[in-house]
C-alpha cells in the first residue's frame, strides 16, 4: 500500500470533523503496516503531494479528504459489498414434542412471626390511649 493510499485510509477511519492531524494520521498508519519500515520522509511528500494535486486539503495544521476524494472513496468501497452465498436448505429434524409441566402448587401465606406480632401490638395499644390536652387558660376581665 502507497503512503498517499494508506492516508487516505486513515483520514476515512479516524473521521474527525475539523481533519486528522499529521501525527494521528501517522500513528495510524504505523500500527496499520506492522513489520514495514517507516518512511518519515515518503510519509511527509506524500502529505504535501496530496495537497498539491488536491486530494487532501490542509486546514491549520490537520488534514482534510477533498470532497472529489471522498466521492471516490465511496465508489471504491461500495463495489467490495458482496451478496452472501446462499446456504443450501438443510432438512430439519424433527423435535419431539415438549411435556407439558405440572401447575405449580399455591404456596399458603407465612404466618407472623412473634416479633411482627409484637410491632402490630405496639400502635393498637398507643391508639388506644390519648394525650392529656393542657387546661384552656380562662380569660379574666380587668
Amino acid at each position: 500500500m502507497s503512503y498517499k493510499a494508506g492516508i487516505t485510509k486513515a483520514i476515512t477511519e479516524l473521521k474527525d470533523r475539523t481533519g486528522s492531524s499529521s501525527i494521528a494520521i501517522k500513528k495510524h498508519m504505523q500500527a496499520e503496516m506492522g513489520d514495514k519500515k517507516w518512511l518519515n520522509g515518503m510519509f511527509l511528500k506524500a502529505l504535501k503531494d496530496g495537497v498539491a494535486s488536491g486530494v487532501f486539503i490542509k486546514v491549520k495544521a490537520s488534514y482534510k479528504l477533498s470532497p472529489a476524494a471522498k466521492t471516490a472513496a465511496k465508489k471504491k468501497a461500495a463495489p467490495k459489498k458482496k451478496p452472501a452465498p446462499k446456504k443450501k436448505a438443510v432438512p430439519k429434524k424433527k423435535t419431539a414434542p415438549k411435556k407439558k409441566t405440572a401447575p405449580k402448587k399455591k404456596t399458603a401465606p407465612k404466618k407472623k412471626t412473634e416479633a411482627a406480632k409484637k410491632k402490630d401490638k405496639k400502635p393498637a395499644a398507643a391508639a388506644g390511649k390519648k394525650k392529656k390536652s393542657a387546661p384552656k387558660k380562662k380569660s379574666t376581665k380587668k
